[in-house]
């Protein structure tokens, strides 16, 4: 087995997260994580490069090298923390941070692109370690949307008919110093798990996404199903000055607005059919806002108590819409709000809801442990996408790997 590090920093713009993984091909570990914030002038720039402004070329271009140097920081507190040296590691994977996701185009009739910042050179050259990076815009090369692109690892990792473990007892604990406990399902379906059932992996970052995995098999599908916790985090700091709703301790005490609720769920996006993806462009501050029009007597507790209820019920709708998934499993930081993850418990009526704690990897670390994953798969010369999740015509090996020599 190999030593990989997988960097992720999200649309919820929260931090980096490097995880530590021993990788084989027929094995996977992770040994470990580290999360560090983005110093808060650099995210005030993140920010405001999610739309178009002047001076924006100037402002990437000093923030890709800025982002770099704390993808470089969390990689070496890692490499202390585990008492490694560069030379043990095979490869960084690098997801980097998304500031714009047009797979479409952002008018008509231009062609699509996703960017990513974080530049690959700076970070091969500050560690001393190859870096596999830019894993997205081969697949819209391909007449893919770019994203999501987890299935494949999910699919690799949780797609196996094991039972999961008995405990949510904290098996990361080392590595989850700055986290809450994920948040337990308020109930479990005792009944066996039929032979041709699938299993949903449900990632809650800045924007949602589920791969549907079907079990003991190589098949697996999946698409954004809409916003996480970007929304639930701009109103909460708005309105508290907090970065983001600790526990959904917030929105527990807001009264959900139906008609409200029902003008958010009646939204285009969550009627298009895949593949589809989705960002912080399109789920904006801006859109939510035009939402707001005419409901301004609406408190701002009950706003976030409304989009939590919205948040759990696009994903919740993603699920029952089909009637063999049996088994659903929480990732992200979504994973450690209570009062989402009670909301979402209640619409899955029919399904055993936990973390992927239940299936050995932390949910905070999930996403870093498939960007690990992913440069395994480059160096092996795997192919990563999945044309039936993406829209790509053809499978792909995906990312470009970046020397420090």
């Amino acid at each position: 087995m190999r030593y990989f590090i997988g960097l992720m920093s999200g649309t919820s713009m929260d931090g980096v997260d490097a995880v530590l993984c021993q990788i084989s091909a027929d094995n996977f570990q992770t040994l470990g994580s580290v999360s560090l914030p983005f110093p808060a002038d650099l995210l005030l720039r993140l920010h405001a490069l999610c739309a178009p402004q002047p001076n924006e070329i100037n402002l990437m271009g000093s923030a890709d090298i800025e982002i770099s140097h704390l993808f470089a920081r969390a990689v070496k507190l890692l490499l202390e923390q585990h008492n490694l040296a560069a030379d043990q590691i095979a490869a960084i994977g690098s997801h980097g941070q998304t500031i714009r996701h047009f797979p479409d185009g952002y008018e008509p009739g231009l062609p699509g692109f996703t960017l990513q910042i974080g530049d690959p050179n700076t970070l091969a050259a500050l560690t001393g370690i190859a870096v596999v990076a830019d894993f997205r815009r081969k697949d819209i090369a391909l007449g893919g949307q770019g994203a999501p692109l987890v299935p494949a690892f999910h699919q690799a990792i949780f797609g196996q008919d094991i039972h999961p473990v008995d405990t949510l007892q904290d098996i990361h604990q080392s590595s989850m110093d700055s986290h809450s406990t994920p948040a337990q399902a308020t109930h479990t379906v005792d009944r066996d798990t039929r032979p041709d059932s699938h299993r949903a992996i449900v990632n809650i970052g800045g924007i949602a996404n589920i791969s549907i995995v079907a079990l003991n098999t190589n098949q697996v599908s999946g698409y954004d199903t809409g916003p996480g916790n970007t929304l639930m985090d701009f109103w909460c700091k708005a309105h508290t000055l907090q970065a983001f709703d600790m526990d959904g301790n917030w929105a527990a005490t807001g009264k959900v607005n139906k008609p409200l609720l029902k003008k958010l769920l009646a939204d285009a996006y969550f009627k298009r059919q895949p593949p589809k993806s989705t960002g912080r462009e399109y789920f904006s501050p801006q859109w939510l806002n035009a939402k707001l029009a005419g409901y301004n007597s609406v408190s701002a507790e009950d706003v976030q108590a409304t989009l939590c209820v919205m948040t759990a019920r696009h994903i919740a709708d993603a699920i029952n819409s089909r009637q063999d998934i049996e088994q659903v499993f929480i990732c992200g930081g979504g994973a450690y709000n209570k009062t989402l993850m009670a909301h979402l418990c209640n619409n899955l009526a029919q399904c055993h809801v936990a973390s992927t704690l239940r299936l050995g990897i932390a949910p905070h670390e999930v996403e870093g442990a498939a960007f690990a994953w992913l440069a395994f798969a480059y160096m092996e010369r795997l192919t990563a996408n999945v044309p039936q999740v993406t829209g790509a015509s053809r499978p792909a090996v995906l990312g470009g790997l970046y020397l420090p020599d």
